[in-house]
């Protein structure tokens, strides 16, 4: 059994980082290793041009930049938005909370070329568009749904116990949820405000409608590839999918299924 497991998770393995190894090596191959019929799996010659010719034409550090500030706020929003929701819906009877988990799902379930269009709309006559503040407000409803969704399992998964015996030790209702639930809540906060930044970071038709000039990072991405230019664009890819490693490996010690491990006793 331990051959076949083994085997398994190597290819698993491959399967998740082949793409991003065959993106970083076409950002650093010179062009006749990869424009040929047999380009080869292992790279031979090693170049930083790509890179030169993407910093020094100065056209995707401001797309990062705004792409970073939205997600960030997305994430921070979305956290502060839903949390409160989300524990209220925890402590609603069942038949109730089931009800209104459902209308959020269903209201997630909404494609978003069916808002992107209404939202561009009225976010013009507001003077939102080609703004952060515009792709803020349109990312937050999609991504509130599922931070809820996902908030709300987590305040369901922590003991009623743990907040009566904070009570019993003398904690108003404020001290127990700042002070016992919200820190047990932390796998699950990470995990709400990782889904959120993920989707506001890699979003794509909102920032085409709400886009005039200053592009996001999947929309500079998508520049370089319409323009047919592989080099650039495997360096730009690169570039992007930098931060969300970054972001994971950070957040990898608060997610962890046994945070709540002992919290009853």
């Amino acid at each position: 059994m331990r051959a076949p497991t083994s085997s398994m998770l190597a290819l698993l393995a491959f399967w998740a980082v082949g793409p991003l190894y065959l993106m970083l090596k076409v950002s650093v191959s010179p062009p006749g290793e990869v424009m040929t019929a047999r380009p080869t799996l292992l790279p031979h010659g090693l170049t930083l041009e790509h890179w030169r010719r993407l910093l020094e034409a100065g056209q995707v550090l401001p797309p990062l930049g705004k792409s970073l500030l939205t997600a960030g706020l997305v994430a921070a929003a979305a956290l502060l938005l839903a949390a409160p929701a989300a524990y209220n819906l925890a402590r609603l009877p069942s038949r109730w909370r089931y009800g209104i988990l459902l209308g959020l799902f269903l209201v997630r379930m909404l494609p978003e070329v069916s808002i992107a269009l209404p939202v561009a709309v009225v976010f013009l006559r507001w003077g939102l568009m080609d703004s952060v503040t515009g792709l803020v407000l349109a990312h937050l409803t999609l991504v509130l749904p599922v931070v809820a969704w996902v908030l709300t399992t987590t305040f369901l998964a922590i003991p009623r116990e743990v907040e009566e015996a904070a009570a019993l030790d003398g904690c108003s209702a404020w001290q127990t949820l700042w002070r016992v639930t919200l820190r047990l809540a932390v796998p699950g906060l990470a995990v709400a405000g990782l889904l959120a930044w993920l989707f506001s970071w890699e979003e794509f038709l909102l920032a085409t409608y709400l886009t005039l000039g200053a592009k996001t990072m999947p929309l500079q991405v998508y520049y370089y590839l319409y323009q047919g230019n592989w080099f650039l664009t495997a360096a730009a890819a690169t570039l992007m999918t930098a931060p969300v490693l970054l972001l994971t490996g950070l957040l990898q010690r608060h997610l962890r299924a046994t945070s709540l491990a002992g919290a009853v006793r």
